[in-house]
């Protein structure tokens, strides 16, 4: 004798009740899964959060200020622009499409490898270059869109390896934000699980201090 699909996997037929109430759980993890996917492409926009505190001042890195005795004016700090971004969806997208297209675009090479040096900042012209070569060409190319500068702050951090690293910190009225070579998602400064070091100032070529007083000897070969 045939027996029923239910009793050959060992469960209980479901209910009307049972069903319908399945059928909902399911309509809201599918619900929440897609808002999470058009979070990361750049439809929606993220949710408002606490920027990053800024507790003292700090000394640049040495291989940034090679990099402004090179490139002054991508150092320069225009008071007259604004410090945050008041962000819409369209600025959300074009973050989104732009850490996604740089990180494409660039082979990852430690400036060792790359150039025979521990530390160069440079915009990755050939193709290759580290964390801080992806943040500055990605910063390049938002100013170069109507981003303003100021509000685009590079910075250093520890990551989960305990390594140096730089990411580039976009601060708008909805948080700071962080654009990364390590993922495609543009996430909010608390979820990415690093320890924030200091960044570039906003007032001057003075850098500000974010917690931890001693930064490590690299910004980053990752």
């Amino acid at each position: 004798m045939r027996q029923p699909l239910f009793g050959l996997l060992g469960v209980r037929p479901f209910s009307r009740n049972t069903f319908r109430f399945t059928a909902i759980s399911l309509a809201l993890t599918v619900t929440a899964a897609a808002a999470q996917a058009q979070t990361q492409t750049g439809s929606i926009l993220p949710g408002i959060a606490q920027p990053v505190s800024k507790v003292g001042t700090a000394k640049p890195i040495q291989g940034w200020v090679r990099f402004c005795q090179q490139n002054p004016a991508e150092c320069a700090v225009d008071p007259d622009e604004p410090a945050t971004i008041e962000m819409t969806a369209k600025d959300w997208q074009t973050l989104n499409r732009v850490n996604q297209q740089v990180n494409a675009a660039i082979k990852a090479k430690t400036d060792k490898d790359h150039w025979g040096v521990e530390d160069i900042w440079d915009f990755a012209e050939d193709g290759y270059g580290d964390c801080e070569d992806y943040q500055l060409v990605k910063r390049k190319r938002l100013v170069e869109v109507g981003f303003p500068r100021r509000a685009l702050r590079m910075t250093v951090v520890i990551d989960e390896e305990g390594a140096g690293h730089a990411v580039m910190m976009v601060r708008t009225t909805r948080g700071d934000l962080i654009l990364d070579n390590k993922r495609n998602a543009v996430l909010p400064w608390h979820k990415t699980g690093y320890v924030y070091i200091k960044r570039e100032g906003d007032e001057g070529s003075t850098w500000a201090s974010l917690g931890r007083r001693t930064s490590p000897t690299m910004t980053a070969n990752q």
